[in-house]
């Protein structure tokens, strides 16, 4: 793996130089600095640690499922949570789930048989993907039993090419790896892996703790004001030049955006373009919420809970290089609509072929997807409808999972 080692080790110098002038970069990079100092004087040497690792919020929120449920199964154990990314780390560094959050260590090797010397894990979980090499091959030489859950792998993966041997050897670290579809058990089997079992996405059993704990909102309660509402989750700018028209052209209507990245610029810009009158969540207090017909979401870790008012959804990021988490809104009953770019994610897809989605690449599209939910409560009701089923029938991975995790 030498040249593996020297492109982590160009990885982390061109990062330290990077992080000079991007913030982010330099928050990835100070977050490791001291790490496992901080590590050895965190965790006792006697502790039963199960060590969870994601690579950011996204994997860490598909995760958190099988987190609570070890939480609950094994009580005399600690969980050590992982992150490689600052979006994941940052947000989620005080999770009362885990015991200790931390940054994964950079994957040099020395690094990673510290990390693993120190911890003693006697059980490892990774979420979905990040095969780090060298960390796999210190959990190798351990005696943690490894685990991969919510996994998906496509034909055109490293593991499948001529020249991945590394990675195929990486692959040998799991005992199960726990794939989301028939199709990646069957690639994986053309390479010799057998200790394969289609569990499905983890994330369908964390959607729908959401919708069961789901709690009121007062102020997007007066906003509504039992008007009908369509909901905007995680926008970009593109999503939005998409409904702006739709908007001033539906008084009627209540809107509640929330957008990806809470830019003030751009949020000012949208606020402007609203005839109806526009608010920020942040400002409302003693506002007259019936005075505005948008209200932009300004903050974070309430859009799931927003959801459960919504008569319609539309989630965004199709515009760009993918759309965002189409089974938030979905668990709460309602249609939905996303831009084009959704093909590679299977509950888009899924959504759309089962009526409770629609895909739309403009303007003109999103105003006859509204104007049909719209004038045709029936379709929006079987639309809805759709929608809570499947994620009702998709349940259950995490049962699945933790049957053999947790050997009892």
């Amino acid at each position: 793996m030498t040249w593996y080692n020297i492109g982590i080790n160009l990885i982390i110098g061109g990062a330290r130089l990077a992080a000079r002038w991007n913030p982010k970069i330099q928050r990835w990079v100070e977050g490791r600095r001291g790490l496992m100092e901080r590590i050895r004087k965190s965790i006792p040497t006697d502790e039963h640690i199960v060590w969870f690792h994601a690579a950011s919020l996204g994997e860490f929120e598909q995760g958190r499922p099988v987190i609570e449920a070890v939480r609950a199964q094994l009580p005399d154990h600690k969980i050590l949570l992982t992150f490689f990314s600052p979006s994941g780390y940052e947000i989620r560094k005080n999770y009362s789930g885990a015991d200790y959050v931390f940054y994964m260590p950079f994957d040099t090797p020395g690094c990673a048989e510290e990390f693993i010397r120190t911890v003693k894990p006697e059980i490892a979980v990774f979420i979905k993907y990040e095969f780090w090499l060298n960390h796999l091959a210190a959990l190798r030489a351990s005696s943690c039993r490894t685990f991969l859950i919510s996994a998906i792998f496509r034909p055109k993966a490293i593991f499948f090419r001529p020249w991945g041997g590394a990675w195929r050897k990486a692959l040998t670290t799991f005992e199960t790896i726990f794939v989301q579809n028939e199709n990646s058990q069957k690639l994986l089997a053309e390479i010799g892996f057998n200790n394969v079992m289609v569990a499905g996405d983890t994330r369908f059993d964390r959607v729908a703790k959401l919708c069961e704990a789901a709690t009121r909102i007062d102020t997007v309660e007066q906003f509504k004001n039992e008007q009908t509402m369509v909901v905007a989750g995680s926008t970009w700018g593109p999503d939005e030049e998409a409904m702006i028209d739709s908007i001033n052209a539906h008084p009627e209507v209540k809107w509640v955006i929330a957008p990806h990245e809470m830019d003030d610029q751009r949020i000012d810009n949208l606020m402007s373009r609203v005839k109806g009158g526009a608010i920020r969540y942040t400002r409302t207090d003693d506002a007259d919420l019936a005075k505005y017909q948008v209200m932009i979401i300004d903050t974070i870790g309430i859009l799931s809970a927003i959801y459960n008012y919504a008569d319609m959804a539309y989630v965004g990021g199709g515009f760009g290089v993918g759309i965002h988490n189409t089974l938030e809104p979905a668990t709460f009953g309602v249609p939905l609509a996303f831009g084009p770019n959704y093909t590679r994610f299977r509950e888009a897809c899924e959504l759309i072929e089962r009526g409770a989605a629609r895909s739309i690449s403009s303007a003109k599209e999103f105003e006859q997807w509204l104007s049909d939910m719209l004038t045709d409560q029936t379709l929006r009701t079987q639309s809805g409808n759709a929608s809570r089923t499947y994620v009702a029938q998709n349940c259950g991975a995490t049962d699945t999972i933790i049957r053999t995790i947790i050997k009892k």
